[in-house]
C-alpha cells in the first residue's frame, strides 16, 4: 500500500500540474507545447488523465494516458527488472591456519563444486588467539587453495588480512548453466 502512495507522489496528474506550459507527447495526439489548460481539456474530452511524466524538462513533458493502467505497467517494469537481475551466491569456506591435508581437501572439492554451480567461494584463514603470528602459513595456504582452484575460478581479490580472519575471493569461470563438455567428448574432437 505505501508504495502505492510513494508512486502516486511521484507523478503529478491533472491539476496538480501547475506550470504554465507542457510538452504534450502520445500515441493519438500531435506532440507540441501546449497550455495547460488546453492539454487537461483535450485528456478530459479522450477520458484519460494527464500525466506529468518528466516534471524536471523544460517545459514539463506530460502525456495524456489512464493513470491507473501507467501505474500496473511502472509496477510490472519494475517486478521483470526484479526477475532478470542477476542473484549472486557467495559459499563461505573456513580454514585454520595448521588445516591437515584431508580437511583441506574435503573443502576443496566443495570450493570445486559451489564453483561449478556459478556461486562465488570467499575463503577464510581464521586466527584465533595467539595463532595470529602464523600469517604467513594462512596466506601460503589460501594461494595454495586458489592454485588448486585455478581451473575452476578466478581469483578476484588476493589474500587479505581484515582483523583476524584473512580473506580470498574466488569467482567462477564459466558462466552459470554452461554445459561442460565431459573427457570422453574432448577426445572425439580431437581424433
Amino acid at each position: 500500500m505505501r508504495d502505492d502512495r510513494n508512486k502516486e507522489q511521484q507523478y503529478r496528474i491533472n491539476e496538480q500540474i501547475r506550470v504554465p506550459e507542457v510538452r504534450l507527447i502520445g500515441d493519438n495526439i500531435t506532440t507540441g507545447i501546449y497550455l495547460t489548460s488546453k492539454a487537461l481539456q483535450m485528456a478530459e474530452d479522450m477520458g484519460f488523465d494527464l500525466v506529468e511524466i518528466s516534471p524536471n524538462a523544460k517545459p514539463p513533458v506530460c502525456k495524456i494516458i489512464d493513470y491507473q493502467k501507467f501505474l500496473y505497467q511502472q509496477k510490472k517494469r519494475l517486478k521483470e527488472q526484479k526477475a532478470k537481475a542477476v542473484k549472486v551466491v557467495v559459499k563461505e569456506i573456513r580454514f585454520g591456519p595448521q588445516t591437515d591435508d584431508h580437511d583441506y581437501n574435503f573443502k576443496l572439492r566443495h570450493a570445486k563444486e559451489f564453483l561449478g554451480e556459478g556461486a562465488k567461494v570467499k575463503a577464510y584463514v581464521f586466527f584465533k588467539g595467539r595463532s595470529i603470528l602464523f600469517k604467513e602459513q594462512g596466506e601460503v595456504l589460501l594461494l595454495r587453495f586458489a592454485n588448486d582452484l585455478e581451473e575452476y575460478g578466478r581469483v578476484e581479490q588476493m589474500p587479505v588480512l581484515e582483523g583476524k580472519r584473512m580473506i580470498i575471493m574466488l569467482s567462477p569461470t564459466t558462466k552459470k548453466g554452461a554445459v561442460q563438455p565431459k573427457p570422453s567428448q574432448i577426445e572425439n574432437i580431437n581424433n
